[in-house]
């Protein structure tokens, strides 16, 4: 990236793969200097990815830039490089890094009264999801970057990050613990949890995008570990080892996300903490008599591509997203201006309806019982999970049973704690219920260690 030519010149500071914009000191000696240099801030951070803003609305961090497999993945970071604890936040479905704006401020404050242990606070936006990139899903571009990539034992289709080690005589080792396993694309008899707390088994468990595209939960899965070597140990200057270990944490569908990271390369993590972790309702193993019914699931899902559009349209205004997050919201004096600015703005980019399609089209993937059941699972990275007992879209009896399904209750969720008069999203509902929690975990990593 090369800033527009100025009198007053924009200063860039970047690692090899992230582009991050500040304004210089000079710049702040008036205001009518100020109001320019940040102009030309705005103007530059544009020049980048059209429309974002140089700094959140939301939390008052600059947005910043990591180029990721040719696409641009917007990011925010807070708190010292040498703090105590270092996080990385993922954020659930049609959000962004934005909808961590409580726990972004709550513990870089925390950071600053000096009164305990410091954090370093990632948050990014998914491939797809807010200010990044949302290439088509047939896009050449975006297949070859697809996280299914050689995944499944009758796919053609070569890794990313092995085409490139194989391709490039300069590529680097830092990245060579990913443990991307063939699988079947169909798994069988799967344990899965029910709504009232018991147990199934999910006869089949189909494990393929069905539309093949770029946004499922290996890509983002791989975008988070690459996002870690990247930018957080470049950061950090740390490669490997206890020490430079990052705490996943997690909303709703990032839950997924976040958990096939870890299982791809377990060494880059000490725990995770997960946030009202979705099921996932239209998923082929959730969808009751599934056999009948997702021939109609797929012919509206069909539909909504092709004739949705207009609907999307008309649903992406202020008022109507208001409405519906007093769906998940139990906590609905959460869902202010700057909150409904931050999560629609993006939604308004080009691409974002293709991807939100796509994603309503996404009946298959990984679930979270099957992904902590999983025999490679790390045992030393442990799993809290914390949930709104009032979330109208996460069954309290499936959470509080997801331990004794996971290889009954001998796997990596140590404590499920719900919460009362919250919804979906308690980090930004009961911020301070939950960063409390969250600090206890750090406190539980810190005597593992």
């Amino acid at each position: 990236f090369v800033a527009p030519s100025t009198s007053n010149p924009i200063t860039t500071t970047a690692q090899p793969t992230t582009t991050t914009i500040t304004l210089p000191s000079s710049s702040l000696k008036s205001s009518t200097t100020e109001d320019n240099a940040i102009t030309e801030t705005n103007n530059a951070v544009e020049s980048i990815i059209e429309g974002m803003p140089s700094h959140s609305p939301a939390t008052s961090l600059p947005n910043q830039v990591y180029s990721w497999r040719g696409q641009n993945i917007r990011y925010q970071v807070s708190g010292p490089e040498d703090a105590d604890h270092t996080l990385l936040l993922v954020h659930g479905l049609f959000v962004n890094s934005d909808h961590w704006r409580k726990m972004l401020t709550g513990l870089q404050n925390s950071n600053e009264d000096g009164s305990g242990k410091t954090y370093r606070v990632y948050a990014l936006d998914l491939l797809g999801s807010g200010w990044s990139s949302k290439p088509f899903r047939d896009d050449p571009t975006a297949q070859s970057i697809n996280g299914e990539n050689g995944r499944f034992v009758d796919c053609d289709f070569p890794c990313y990050r092995e085409q490139q080690q194989s391709t490039s005589s300069s590529s680097t080792t830092t990245k060579s613990n990913l443990r991307k396993l063939r699988s079947a694309p169909i798994l069988e008899n799967v344990p899965l949890g029910t709504a009232a707390g018991g147990n199934r088994l999910a006869t089949s468990l189909e494990l393929r995008h069905p539309l093949k595209s770029p946004y499922n939960f290996y890509t983002w899965g791989e975008q988070i570990a690459d996002f870690t070597h990247d930018v957080i140990h470049n950061d950090s200057n740390k490669d490997s080892g206890e020490n430079s270990k990052v705490t996943l944490v997690a909303n709703s569908i990032g839950t997924m996300s976040a958990l096939q990271s870890i299982l791809d390369e377990p060494t880059l993590y000490d725990g995770c903490f997960v946030i009202n972790p979705n099921f996932r309702e239209l998923h082929m193993a959730e969808v009751p008599l599934s056999p009948l019914a997702m021939p109609l699931v797929r012919q509206i899902q069909s539909l909504l591509r092709t004739k949705g559009h207009g609907l999307f349209e008309s649903l992406a205004t202020p008022e109507i997203v208001t409405e519906i997050l007093k769906e998940p919201y139990a906590v609905t004096d959460a869902i202010d201006e700057e909150l409904v600015e931050v999560l629609l703005n993006p939604l308004l980019t080009k691409g974002a309806d293709e991807v939100v399609f796509d994603t309503l089209s996404y009946s298959a993937g990984p679930l979270p019982e099957q992904q902590l059941s999983d025999s490679t699972f790390p045992s030393d990275v442990p799993v809290w999970v914390v949930y709104g007992k009032d979330d109208p879209w996460t069954p309290s009896g499936r959470v509080e049973n997801l331990a004794k399904v996971c290889n009954n209750g001998d796997g990596p969720v140590e404590r499920v704690v719900g919460l009362e008069g919250a919804g979906h999203c308690p980090h930004d509902e009961v911020p301070e219920r939950v960063n409390e929690l969250l600090s206890e975990f750090l406190d539980r990593l810190d005597g593992a260690n």
